[in-house]
């Protein structure tokens, strides 16, 4: 639930909005009735990637970036497909 208060009410009930907002609730600081900032609760950013952490859970094929058969490159591209008489 977001609930809109005055500069003047948030400077006065700071600490009690700040409870609220450690609940999970935000709060909508307004000037004259215009909504100027967020209170909303803090999020620690997630961990930093791990490069090798999926070591040994992957495996690739040989021929992975091998060139494409011709009808999926035509998918690809938005061509239709025409197989070739032989």
């Amino acid at each position: 639930m977001t609930v809109q208060i005055n500069i003047h009410e948030a400077k006065t009930h700071l600490s009690k909005l700040l409870i609220q907002v450690e609940r999970g609730e935000e709060i909508v600081i307004a000037r004259d009735g215009t909504p100027v900032a967020r209170l909303v609760p803090f999020e620690l950013p997630a961990l930093p990637r791990q490069p090798g952490s999926a070591a040994g859970q992957i495996q690739m094929a040989a021929d992975f970036d091998d060139p494409l058969p011709e009808e999926i490159l035509a998918a690809f591209e938005g061509h239709p497909f025409e197989e070739q008489a032989e």
